[in-house]
Parts: C-alpha cells; sequence; structure tokens
C-alpha cells in the first residue's frame, strides 16, 4: 500500500526530501506552531497579567509586615481572589493565601482581610 503525502501543514505548497517531512520551511514550521499555540499563550498571559495585579493591589495596602484591609478596598482595585500562588495552613488551621511573598487571609466573615508578608529566606 502506497502512503499519499501531504503538503506542507502551512501553506499546503508541494514537500520535497524525506517522506515524513511537514513543513515546507522553518517559516512555515514556526507560522503553524505559533498559531497552534496562540490560545495556550494567551491563557497563560492572563493569568500571568491578574497575578502581577493582584500582587500590586497587596503591596500597596501592606505597608507594613501585618495590616488589614476591607474586602471591597481590595475588589474594588480589581483583585481576585480565585488567583494565588500558593497556600498555607498554620497550627491554627487558618489558611493564608500567596501571590508570590504576599499573603492574604479573610477575618471577620470575609469581610475583611488579614495582611500578611512571608519571611524572606
Amino acid at each position: 500500500m502506497k502512503e499519499i503525502r501531504q503538503g506542507c501543514l502551512e501553506c499546503g505548497k508541494r514537500l520535497l526530501g524525506r517522506i515524513d517531512k511537514k513543513f515546507c520551511d522553518n517559516s512555515c514550521r514556526s507560522t503553524y506552531n505559533n498559531a497552534k499555540n496562540r490560545i495556550k499563550n494567551v491563557l497563560i498571559q492572563r493569568v500571568n497579567s491578574q497575578l502581577r495585579k493582584n500582587y500590586r493591589i497587596l503591596s500597596k495596602y501592606n505597608t507594613s509586615k501585618k495590616t488589614t484591609v476591607a474586602r471591597q478596598t481590595l475588589a474594588l482595585e480589581g483583585f481576585n481572589f480565585e488567583l494565588f500562588t500558593s497556600t498555607y495552613t498554620n497550627k491554627s488551621n487558618n489558611t493564608y493565601y500567596f501571590v508570590y511573598d504576599q499573603g492574604y487571609m479573610p477575618i471577620y466573615d470575609g469581610k475583611r482581610y488579614l495582611l500578611v508578608k512571608s519571611k524572606s529566606e
């Protein structure tokens, strides 16, 4: 049974050379793979952008090592409570959510947040 060889996956040109070749040149290969990965890259860029924004907001309000701030204040700045980089649960079973070294924990029925900064190593 003879294999039917397709053209370049990006531009459709006839392929010369190896039987398993998929692209006519590096430009077509790059263009094809960039388009294929574009959706993933956009998602990553959005998440990273929001993490940077969360970090800036926490840094703005946490001028000392510990402080409290209203949830509404953070929300009005555009803080996304669903995005964080890590969590820490202490011996009292309180969970802190961290955006890199800036952390927050809900207090007073979730209307206020305790802001903390992790100890640098």
